[in-house]
């Protein structure tokens, strides 16, 4: 599928992503060398996935700066639809969260959507979807979240402080505006109408609850940027401030083109997944190399569209200098696809290996990071 064709919506993204498309459609900012000066200043570092530019656009961005700049803390807000395990897709804004948790002292809120996913999927009951968040708390909890500044909550759990406040963003998004914006039918059903207004919730809450204006940044990928489209129009008329948003590109899936999917396991990793489960997904991996060993060593690959260059650039490589050996290697046809691959593969198991470890510590955990009403 061409990127012209590509479809990119909270709900469904497929097809081969222009970014460049996507922020002309979506009205956001490229974030800038200016802007990544700015945030290397205040943090005291630039994070791996801001140099590479995978955390690419932005709402606001500079506005929260100056409010921070400016003696005044921010909060983050993030989230999850809880429809089935965790993939790696999913821990890379996570992770970023964390960091910007760490850099800035800052609480975070961590909305997991149980209420989205029994209303968009109608294969899934709502004790599937209850299950499947707590599932992934674990996940969440296991990348190191502070327990005093983390904040994890579920939809249905947490209903009665946000309805309070979902009422009153609802009040303010016309139908016309919601079927515009996300392409809904007259035969769906009205939950997915309201469900807008219960995402627009956690921005405010920490405004809400301390009686004054608190920044908010969303770190978040750029296919749920429609939603805050819609509701940040509404929040100065409630008296809340827009939250700012900083936004990801998506990492590719296994196959030759599209982001990872947990809707097609086989071009996903899942932190549940066994060893022998994982390498074998690497070893099917689409690469960019050419159909023989000899024209690979004579005409070299393209890394550009090699899904296991890509997860080096992603996540298993955060060092500039060694990552810019990998990709010059497979580019100059120094690399075969077994070799990149076998390497790739042991790195995915390590790291599962250590996730899946702190995964079963966090059993323990939990409560301490929950959120009740």
């Amino acid at each position: 599928m061409d990127s012209e064709a590509a479809k990119v919506t909270p709900y469904e993204v497929n097809g081969r992503v222009d970014y460049d498309i996507l922020v002309n459609q979506f009205g956001v900012s490229l974030i800038t060398p200016e802007l990544l000066s700015r945030i290397e200043k205040d943090a005291g570092e630039l994070h791996y996935l801001l140099r590479r530019k995978i955390f690419f656009a932005h709402r606001d961005l500079n506005w929260l700066l100056d409010q921070y700049e400016n003696g005044k803390k921010f909060v983050l807000y993030t989230g999850r639809g809880p429809s089935g395990p965790v993939h790696l897709g999913h821990l890379i804004p996570w992770m970023f969260t964390k960091w910007l948790q760490d850099k800035f002292g800052a609480e975070l809120y961590f909305q997991m959507t149980d209420d989205e996913k029994f209303l968009f999927n109608d294969r899934l009951t709502l004790d599937q979807t209850k299950k499947y968040a707590y599932e992934n708390v674990l996940d969440i909890i296991a990348l190191g979240f502070d327990p005093k500044k983390t904040h994890i909550f579920l939809d249905t759990e947490y209903a009665k402080t946000m309805y309070n406040q979902a009422i009153r963003v609802a009040k303010h998004i016309t139908l016309s505006t919601v079927k515009a914006s996300f392409g809904f039918q007259d035969s769906d059903n009205i939950g997915i109408a309201f469900y807008t207004s219960m995402q627009a919730v956690p921005a405010i809450l920490a405004s809400a609850k301390e009686g004054k204006s608190v920044p908010c940044l969303i770190p978040l990928a750029i296919d749920q940027d429609p939603h805050f489209r819609v509701a940040r129009d509404v929040y100065p008329k409630l008296g809340y401030p827009k939250p700012a948003l900083i936004e990801s590109k998506f990492i590719p899936g296994l196959g030759p083109g599209g982001k990872m999917s947990a809707s097609d396991p086989n071009s996903a990793i899942f932190v549940t997944d066994t060893p022998e489960q994982a390498v074998k997904k690497v070893m099917n991996a689409f690469t960019g190399q050419q159909a023989t060993a000899e024209l690979q060593r004579r005409l070299g690959g393209n890394p550009d569209i090699c899904s296991v260059c890509q997860y080096y650039v992603f996540l298993f490589e955060q060092d500039d200098a060694k990552l810019k050996v990998i990709l010059d290697r497979e580019r100059s046809g120094d690399i075969l696809a077994g070799e990149h691959k076998a390497d790739l593969a042991e790195r995915v198991k390590s790291f599962l290996a250590d996730h899946q470890r702190r995964r079963e510590k966090a059993k323990d955990h939990v409560e301490e990071f929950m959120l009740r009403d």
